[in-house]
């Protein structure tokens, strides 16, 4: 399989008493298959697995792969503190029918050789494509292009790079792995045309502008750049208001994911900002103007 394309991160959606909105992860699903992204993505910085226990984490796999079935490719993020934890999860995520798997690095940070030990006994564990997230802007922690060529020969099924920087860093990338790996770029799709331009395989974004962002995929592959631009300014000033942080992506993003999808916004697990009046104002002029999210 040619992993390749625009896979949407799914965001958590709590209730009024902070648990899991399984109706909301199900929405999201039908409206990737329906805007036509080539895959899903789930459980990674935008899903807020960090506030989520593992039960939840694996109740959530369970909940999308049985809601996605096998219309489009799952990829599952992981983050587990440690080595053993992050096999039991690879292997329920492989369990549940993922088609690859996205390693974060442990927190707090450690040393890129034991980094490599780590993400190395993870991928051993699985019959899987492996991609690493290398985001030291938002982790603290990355491999250099070199040791990700070095875990790549030593483990070929480490196969993928889901970077989260710039289209230029993007580029040396890409240049520097010489078709070794797939690379994918996220940042909820900053300079996403020039991230295309750069050769990234994918991009994971997030669901708020996914049918935009499919939309801008097909047009810059297909080599109608003034489309994919004039798609792209349509988007821009949403994902800049968003993508100002992880915790305001969260916050500001998933709620114009909830307006667009037509579904209540979420609730909050602590620890969690509150909007403000401003910043709701703002999203109901962006979700206007881009309308709903296909059902």
């Amino acid at each position: 399989m040619a992993i390749a394309g625009t896979y949407p991160m799914l965001y958590a959606f709590f209730d009024d008493a902070g648990q899991l909105r399984r109706d909301a992860m199900l929405r999201q699903v039908e409206a990737a298959v329906a805007a036509g992204a080539s895959g899903i993505a789930m459980l990674g910085l935008g899903t807020e697995a960090g506030k989520l226990t593992r039960a939840e984490k694996h109740e959530l796999v369970g909940w999308v792969k049985t809601g996605l079935g096998e219309r489009l490719p799952l990829a599952v993020t992981l983050s587990d503190p440690t080595i053993p934890e992050m096999k039991e999860s690879a292997r329920l995520a492989a369990a549940h029918g993922a088609a690859w798997l996205i390693l974060q690095p442990p927190r707090p940070p450690i040393a890129e050789a034991e980094l490599m030990r780590f993400f190395g006994a993870v991928a051993d564990a699985v019959d899987l494509p492996v991609a690493l997230q290398n985001a030291p802007e938002f982790l603290g922690v990355g491999l250099s292009q070199a040791n990700l060529i070095a875990i790549n020969r030593s483990h070929p099924n480490i196969s993928i790079v889901k970077a989260e920087s710039n289209a230029l860093n993007v580029a040396r990338l890409i240049e520097a792995l010489e078709g070794r790996m797939a690379v994918f770029n996220g940042r909820a799709g900053l300079e996403l045309t020039d991230n295309f331009r750069a050769g990234v395989d994918g991009m994971i974004p997030g669901m708020e502008t996914i049918d935009r962002q499919v939309a801008i995929e097909r047009a810059m592959r297909a080599g109608d750049e003034a489309e994919a631009e004039r798609l792209y300014r349509e988007i821009l000033p949403a994902i800049v208001f968003a993508m100002q942080g992880i915790e305001h992506l969260v916050l500001y993003g998933k709620r114009l994911a909830a307006l667009r999808l037509g579904i209540a916004p979420s609730g909050r697990r602590i620890p969690s900002d509150t909007p403000s009046a401003l910043g709701e104002a703002i999203l109901d002029r962006f979700a206007a103007d881009l309308g709903p999210l296909p059902a």
